[in-house]
């Protein structure tokens, strides 16, 4: 069994551990994740996330979806499938090089 812990920040966005102990970069609370190749499903190692659809300026607005205790969920903007993988780390993905990173200044 997987947890997935919240850790409470008081002083910004909640930060969550994935079953590596791995945090997500600052700036997001909750890891963000983009489909702008297409792909069928995208394989991801959290239950609680962002789908941004495609890199900006092509991004439809940031949906926050939860898998609960499914393994599997659908973005109702994109339909991109993402698919639950507990094998993987936030920042990983299969196919690679879906994780949305904002770059900011």
């Amino acid at each position: 069994m997987h947890l997935h812990i919240c850790v409470a920040n008081l002083y910004g966005p909640p930060n969550f551990k994935d079953q590596h102990g791995s945090h997500e970069m600052a700036g997001h609370g909750i890891p963000h994740y983009q489909n702008d190749a297409g792909h069928d499903s995208v394989e991801i190692g959290v239950r609680e996330f962002m789908c941004v659809g495609a890199v900006p300026p092509f991004d439809h607005p940031h949906e926050f979806l939860d898998m609960g205790d499914d393994f599997e969920k659908v973005c109702p903007y994109c339909s991109t499938l993402y698919k639950y993988n507990p094998a993987l780390k936030w920042d990983e993905t299969r196919p690679e090089g879906c994780a949305y990173i904002d770059q900011a200044a």
